[in-house]
């Protein structure tokens, strides 16, 4: 037995609980609740940046102070959502912040708190704000007196949570957007031919249209009996039924089931053939004496088997998901449940689940417990875990077992163990015994889409993918017609009328240490209505036994405990159109799949920003370690609380993943950064690499050049010197430098500038002769010495003799001593390298 908590009666928040508080007027404490005057404010433009696509502000209220964590700031009301901005931070309270879709109730309540001795007025009150939500959060926000904000904010919430049609919905204002819908007709078709085997083909929309899509295997056929819902109006608009089944049968055996909800298919074994089935109960009378030889007909052939090509008949379990005095007490009605005898070689088991009014009520009282013993409770006040660090039996919140007493008789835990259990009952039976199992409750969409759909998660590994994950739901939840617009509370398109009980618990209020302690509380309006009972957390209760398999198979799954977190907050915030209404045919008829954004589409962004690393994805999952059926034992079949959606509101701390988890994330995180460094790097390898081997070719050319360059330099010595050696023959000088061109300086006179003739030698061809553009490093210069010097030598002498020009200038070469000149030489030089060397075409042109 827990100690009483002690009475406060100034203060909301003890200062000594270890946390800062708020300086300021914007503190609880620092308020001055009874002097402030009115203030009249229009909507203004703080935090607009925060708002989503076609989301606008209502109302607002400033001076507002989130009990929970004695925060102030301001609260806007906007078609979408209740939104909590702090006035020291200017951010988001994610605590403070709720989508209006996700509030299950809320009142106006006052609280009386006595004043201080010194003061005039003995009592003051508090005018608070109460938000009970269905995703575990109870949250209380404080108003100032006599501004009427509080009243404000009320109405606004009255009229944006209960919209008098389904198209005033966010999800209708928002649009498509970028997350469009496809329709869903295709996907349920193409898990359809996965099933029969014949994954080959594709759906499309024109195979819809023309009805092409009733393809068949050997003992399966898709009926399109129900395309246009007159059969089932709850039902999808194709059906997997036994192949020796006709559409007349089929349409005669529906008028013996609830909401002419008949036997179909939802699970076929590859191997063995064995189904999983689905409807809802038989109209067998207060008597049970009532038949229907059709029904009968359609449920044997779900036992039909092929043994060497010849029909045979396997087992038959009829899985009635109710207690059994409950079946009894349907038959009142006209419900009931089979009889065995009716059945040939079949056996009825009962499950013992509770209806949907024992989970809503379980669900409250979890809610207000964990509220009550949290570490931000909605009164404000420190809790027993705030206090010392007391636990339940010594253990953390996320450990605790299905022990009833520990979560304050909610029975929560042995609600989710009871469909757990029932889940892996029929999956053993299908799976070791090769039998086939109708499942059925009442009506067919509740408890039955629960141990149906769980079934098959674990049976078949695809539905523990992404993709497969998403086919499931959209099969045995969407499609098989579970009304998620009455279970989650939103208008439907029956009518405009959908208020919900709301109701949590006897007296759900009464154990908060606010209405025990400081003063009198005192309940005002509230906008819940004791009406209808239709609200309860089947999906979510579901979605529950998902993370404790989760838990107990962590390889088995790609997804994280993360994305059942997000995803889970999406259907209830009802931020997208595929979780309205409560039917296939209602979605059609409201345009849903065009007007409305995808959920699907947008957890797929949202995955796509990170890629694998991201906290969707289930860091141990391993395809190939449970690639077949997961069986769990009854011994493993212990829940315990989810911490990451249980606990995230009251305990955060507790919330987080487990260490390990965490630790492995981290690692993950690190990995892919070192992986992506590693690219980068090798990357940058590779370019050194290839810019290395560009330099080596580089290189190679210029060596090749060079050892060119010096083998023409070679052959260019050699024919300078050739050229000397001709050129000293006729008696002049020659001079060789290291520039390109040959210059040759003639001089008849010492005083006389000289003449200089520039030209470039001729190229070598490959083959040894010259070509003309074969420029060698070589410079000739030649000087023609003085008349003194050519008159000594014999050259000198024949021209002064023969050249009737000698007075008036030298012509040579031109003159005719260049031909005796010529011929002169020729006797003194090698005839063949003077040939080679073609001087009188090359070096001495003509002008």
């Amino acid at each position: 037995m827990a100690a009483p908590r002690p009475r406060r009666s100034a203060s909301v928040r003890d200062p000594s609980d270890g946390r800062k508080r708020l300086d300021g007027a914007g503190s609880w404490d620092a308020l001055e609740w009874t002097k402030i005057v009115p203030v009249t404010r229009s909507i203004s433009h703080v935090g607009l940046e925060f708002l989503l696509e076609a989301e606008r502000v209502v109302e607002e209220g400033h001076g507002v102070v989130l009990v929970n964590t004695d925060e102030a700031g301001t609260l806007f009301v906007t078609n979408f959502r209740l939104l909590f901005l702090s006035d020291g931070t200017r951010n988001i309270v994610s605590l403070g912040t709720i989508p209006l879709a996700t509030i299950e109730r809320f009142n106006k309540m006052v609280v009386k708190v006595q004043s201080a001795p010194r003061q005039t007025d003995k009592s003051s009150s508090r005018r608070l704000l109460l938000i009970i939500g269905k995703d575990m959060r109870i949250i209380v926000f404080g108003f100032r007196p006599q501004t009427k904000q509080r009243r404000v904010i009320f109405d606004a919430l009255s009229r944006c949570t209960k919209p008098a049609r389904i198209w005033d919905l966010y999800a209708f204002t928002c649009g498509p957007s970028k997350f469009s819908n496809p329709n869903p007709k295709v996907r349920l078709l193409n898990e359809y031919f996965r099933l029969l085997g014949k994954g080959f083909h594709c759906a499309s929309m024109r195979m819809i249209e023309d009805g092409s899509f009733t393809l068949s295997n050997d003992l399966l056929r898709i009926s399109d009996t129900n395309s246009n819902y007159t059969t089932c109006q709850s039902y999808p608009f194709a059906l997997i039924v036994p192949k020796n089944i006709s559409d007349e049968e089929v349409i005669q055996a529906s008028t013996f089931r609830a909401r002419c909800r008949i036997p179909v298919v939802s699970w076929c074994h590859p191997g063995t053939g064995a189904v999983l089935a689905r409807s809802s109960q038989p109209l067998v009378g207060l008597m049970m004496n009532m038949r229907s030889n059709a029904d009968e007909k359609l449920v044997a052939a779900l036992c039909t088997q092929l043994v060497n090509g010849k029909s045979s008949r396997r087992k038959l379990y009829i899985a009635d998901a109710r207690p059994r005095k409950n079946a009894l007490a349907n038959g009142a009605m006209g419900g009931g449940s089979e009889s065995s005898s009716n059945y040939f070689q079949s056996e009825i088991v009962f499950f013992g689940i509770d209806n949907i009014h024992a989970m809503r009520e379980s669900f409250a009282r979890l809610r207000d417990y964990l509220d009550t013993h949290g570490a931000a409770s909605s009164d404000g006040m420190s809790s027993f875990l705030r206090h010392g660090g007391w636990t339940w039996g010594g253990r953390n919140l996320s450990s605790m077992s299905a022990s009833v007493s520990t979560l304050g008789d909610s029975g929560w835990l042995i609600h989710v163990q009871s469909v757990l259990a029932g889940s892996a009952w029929i999956a053993a039976r299908v799976a070791l015994e090769s039998a086939s199992v109708l499942v059925h409750c009442s009506d067919g969409w509740d408890r039955t889409s629960q141990l149906v759909s769980l079934a098959n998660l674990m049976l078949d590994p695809y539905y523990r993918t992404f993709t497969g994950f998403q086919a499931l739901v959209e099969k045995d939840w969407l499609a098989f017609g579970h009304p998620f617009s009455d279970r989650v509370g939103m208008p439907s398109i029956s009518g405009t009328s959908f208020e919900l009980t709301r109701q949590s618990s006897t007296g759900s209020f009464s154990s908060s240490p606010m209405r025990q302690s400081s003063g009198s509380l005192t309940p005002q309006a509230s906008n819940s209505s004791h009406a209808q009972t239709n609200y309860s957390p089947i999906f979510l209760q579901w979605v529950d036994c998902v993370s404790q398999l989760l838990r107990m198979y962590p390889f088995a799954f790609e997804f994280s405990s993360t994305f059942l977190v997000d995803f889970l907050d999406c259907v209830l915030s009802c931020r997208f159109g595929n979780f309205l209404c409560n039917s296939e045919k209602e979605r059609l008829q409201c345009g849903v799949y065009e007007a409305c954004g995808c959920l699907w589409a947008y957890l797929a962004d949202v995955r796509s920003s990170e890629g694998s690393s991201h906290a969707h994805y289930n860091l141990f999952y391993d395809p190939l370690k449970h690639n077949g059926r997961v069986l769990p034992p009854a011994a493993a079949l212990a829940p315990t609380l989810w911490p990451q959606f249980h606990l995230r509101w009251a305990c955060p701390s507790e919330s987080q993943a487990g260490e390990l988890e965490a630790e492995s994330r981290h690692m993950a995180i690190k990995f892919s950064e070192l992986q992506k460094a590693k690219e980068a790097a090798e990357k940058k390898a590779k370019e050194y690499s290839m810019a290395m081997e560009t330099l080596n070719a580089e290189l190679r050319n210029e060596k090749q050049v060079s050892s060119s360059a010096m083998n023409l330099a070679k052959r260019a010595s050699k024919e300078s010197a050739a050229i000397k050696r001709a050129i000293q023959s006729l008696g002049c000088r020659v001079n060789f430098t290291s520039s390109v061109n040959c210059s040759f300086d003639f001089e008849s006179n010492p005083t006389e500038t000289p003449q200089k003739y520039m030209h470039s030698p001729p190229r070598r061809n490959s083959d040894g002769t010259m070509g003309p553009e074969d420029k060698s490093d070589l410079s000739v210069s030649i000087t023609v010495v003085s008349e003194d010097v050519v008159s000594s030598s014999p050259l000198g002498r024949v021209c002064e003799t023969l050249c009737p020009l000698r007075n008036g200038g030298c012509r040579w070469p031109d003159a005719a001593c260049a031909q005796l000149g010529s011929q002169f030489v020729g006797l003194k030089a090698n005839f063949d390298a003077f040939d080679r060397l073609s001087i009188y075409d090359g070096y001495f042109q003509s002008e």
